[in-house]
This record gives structure tokens, C-alpha cells and sequence, in this order.
């Protein structure tokens, strides 16, 4: 099993440094041995992986760990975006968080990164039309992780969420892929409105900590949004919002904001993050 278990890895560089951390893990701190096995090194993907970390996270009296982990087996099987996401996810993660040093550690220890993928599952149950189980697993991650992610909010590749402490994402809310964000974000309604109410964020957004993103407005391109801002209207690509209300203060700085995750305003000494 085990030569077998290499064999795939060899298929699949991001899997294969994960065993790898995950044995130099085991002879570092040996009384990790057990959980590392379990969550990882007992594991013939990425994906079966996941699927028991999850389990373990969200599992409660209301539903075994058994069944949770059929679930997020059931939608990895029937989608194998999830497993390429989680992976774009992991890398992203490694890139933009200077705390993170391996790939093993978001899917052991990150909570943000583990929300993400427990909201993944839920999203591939809310298309399946299982709505009860998505917001069933939605509670399980508010509880657990304190993230609440609507399962409908659609959300792509690549995204890092720092520290990821009570992070809101509402229903018609759109991500793009490459996009980073820190705690205490919210992307949400602007009152009792229904249908299509919740921000767009662009690809490639660096979204500081505290900022509100409020109403069905499109936050553009490789822009930034500064850290306690209250965003109300649309946000031009590759420009920086700062204030309450958010006003324009500059250009973005860089051609990639969420990836070179630099915070400081034009012309500013200080940070605009945490």
C-alpha cells in the first residue's frame, strides 16, 4: 500500500510534499505521530485526506464523524474541483502567509483554510439541491471555526483567509480566485433586501482586517481595500479604498496585491492591516 500510496503521490507534487513534511513531522514531534498518521500519512490523496479532517473538525452529537466524512468523500468523488481548489488553496496559503513555512499546515492547524474547504463541500451539496445538509454545514463551521460562509456564495481558487476569526460571507456573494483577505471581514447585505445583494469581488483583491463590503457591488480586479473600511460603492480595478466610507486614496501599488500582501496605504507610514 505503501509503494502504491508513493507511486500516486509522485502524480501529484502538492500531495507529495505533504507526506513528506507529515514523515519529517513524526520524527520532529513523535507525540504528533498519531494525529499526523491519522490525518495524513494513513491517506492515499489529498482528497481522503480532507475528507477525514473535516470530519474530525465538524463532527458533533447531531451527526458522527462517519457520516460527515461519507459526505465530504461523497462530493470529492463527484467533483474533482474541490481536490484542485484545496490545492490551489494550500499553495496560496504557503505564498502570502509568512506564519505557514509547510504545506502541511493548513491542512492540520489553519482554520481559515479548513473553513474554506468544509464550505466547499456545502456548496457542491447546495447545487445538488441537499440545501438542509449545506446549511447544516454551515453551522458546523460557524460553531467550530468561526467563519459563516453562505454554502450559495460561489468562491474560487487560490483564496487566503488569515487568521480567518469571524469572517461573513453572504448568499449572492461572488470571489474571484486569488484573493486574500484577513479577519473580521464581511461581505454582506445592506438591509432586508432579497435576490442578488451581496458584494463581487474581483480576482487577485487584498481585503485588510475589519473591512465591510456591503450591497450588489463589484469590487474590481487586483484592487485593495484597507483595513476598517466600510465599502459602499463600486471599486475600480487596481486602485486602493480606504475610509468610512471608503474613498479612492491611490493605485493598488502593485500588480498583484492579494499576493504580495502589502498593506500600507500611499504615501503611509504605518500599516493598513492588523
Amino acid at each position: 500500500m505503501a509503494k502504491v500510496q508513493r507511486k500516486l503521490a509522485g502524480l501529484d507534487p502538492v500531495w507529495q510534499r505533504i507526506l513528506t513534511e507529515a514523515e519529517q513531522a513524526v520524527i520532529d514531534e513523535p507525540l504528533l505521530g498519531g494525529l499526523i498518521h491519522g490525518c495524513v500519512l494513513h491517506h492515499d490523496s489529498l482528497e481522503r485526506a480532507l475528507a477525514y479532517r473535516l470530519a474530525q473538525k465538524l463532527a458533533s452529537g447531531e451527526m458522527s464523524e462517519q457520516l460527515v466524512r461519507e459526505i465530504a468523500d461523497e462530493a470529492h468523488r463527484a467533483d474533482p474541483g474541490l481536490g484542485a481548489a484545496a490545492r490551489a488553496d494550500i499553495m496560496a496559503v504557503h505564498d502570502r502567509d509568512p506564519a505557514c513555512h509547510r504545506y502541511i499546515q493548513p491542512l492540520l492547524f489553519f482554520k481559515g483554510f479548513q473553513a474554506v474547504q468544509a464550505y466547499r463541500v456545502g456548496h457542491w451539496l447546495w447545487t445538488q439541491g441537499r440545501q438542509d445538509l449545506a446549511y447544516f454545514i454551515q453551522m458546523r463551521v460557524s460553531e467550530i471555526f468561526g467563519v459563516d460562509i453562505h454554502p450559495a456564495a460561489r468562491i474560487g481558487r487560490g483564496i487566503m483567509i488569515d487568521h480567518a476569526h469571524s469572517i461573513v460571507v453572504g448568499e449572492t456573494a461572488v470571489v474571484g480566485d486569488n484573493v486574500s483577505m484577513l479577519h473580521s471581514v464581511t461581505l454582506g447585505g445592506t438591509g432586508k433586501e432579497t435576490e442578488d445583494r451581496h458584494p463581487k469581488i474581483g480576482d487577485g483583491v487584498l481585503i485588510g482586517a475589519g473591512a465591510k463590503v456591503l450591497g450588489n457591488i463589484r469590487i474590481g480586479n487586483c484592487s485593495r481595500i484597507a483595513a476598517g473600511s466600510v465599502v459602499l460603492e463600486e471599486v475600480p480595478p487596481c486602485k486602493t479604498v480606504a475610509g468610512v466610507p471608503a474613498r479612492i486614496v491611490g493605485e493598488a501599488g502593485c500588480a498583484q496585491p492579494a499576493m504580495s500582501m502589502d498593506h500600507l496605504l500611499p504615501n503611509a507610514g504605518t500599516s493598513a492591516a492588523e
